[in-house]
């Protein structure tokens, strides 16, 4: 029940203590698990940002539409996808696979091709849409390793992307931000902490055959 519990405290925090601060243990964990998030064939298309600076901080507020989150977070946490995604980046993940699991080239083969194969046939803007598919995976998994660890969130799609690439200049690395992250510690009189939860019943949200 204990996780239930976790998820049952979490919210999207809607103010943030300002004066409190993730330690870099936590910030840590919360970069691990990140980077063990799971990604469609392992390729890890994605990358994080993670945002400390408060002139930084500051300088997203009017992209994020005003919201005071990420001004006030001890973080801001940017995920990003890749601008394109290539052959390259089959072979960067079949290599290491060689690497870290020893495997013989002979058996990666048929699969570094396939897979070669099927991204070289993609749209670019599909290969998009993938990538941005895999942002909200890592969004969630983050949200529940922030609620297990005590940490507070709270996730954003209301922004504009294109002043927050022009913001942390991500264009540079060859990146576009799809989502906002602000993560750290509640105010004692953020109101919204203390609301109830309002869920559809069980039986209305799950089918079981």
């Amino acid at each position: 029940m204990e996780i239930l519990e976790k998820l049952q405290w979490r919210y999207a925090t809607k103010k943030f203590n300002s004066d409190k601060k993730l330690s870099d243990k936590q910030l840590n964990v919360l970069i691990q698990a990140f980077n063990l998030t799971a990604t469609s064939y392992g390729l890890q298309t994605m990358k994080l940002v993670v945002v400390a600076n408060q002139e930084l901080k500051d300088s997203l507020l009017s992209s994020a539409y005003f919201q005071k989150q990420v001004v006030q977070a001890s973080h801001v946490l940017v995920l990003c996808i890749q601008n394109d995604i290539s052959e390259t980046d089959v072979d960067d993940y079949f290599d290491a696979v060689q690497t870290i699991r020893n495997t013989p080239e002979n058996v990666l083969i048929p699969f570094r091709n396939q897979l070669k194969s099927t991204i070289g046939n993609m749209q670019h803007a599909t290969k998009r849409e993938w990538a941005i598919r895999q942002t909200y995976i890592a969004l969630g998994n983050l949200m529940t390793v922030c609620a297990i660890e005590n940490i507070d969130s709270c996730p954003m799609e209301g922004f504009m992307p294109e002043k927050v690439d022009e913001v942390l200049n991500l264009k540079a690395h060859n990146l576009t931000s799809v989502l906002l992250l602000p993560v750290g510690f509640r105010a004692d009189d953020d109101m919204f902490s203390s609301f109830k939860k309002v869920r559809k019943p069980i039986d209305e949200v799950v089918i079981s055959l």
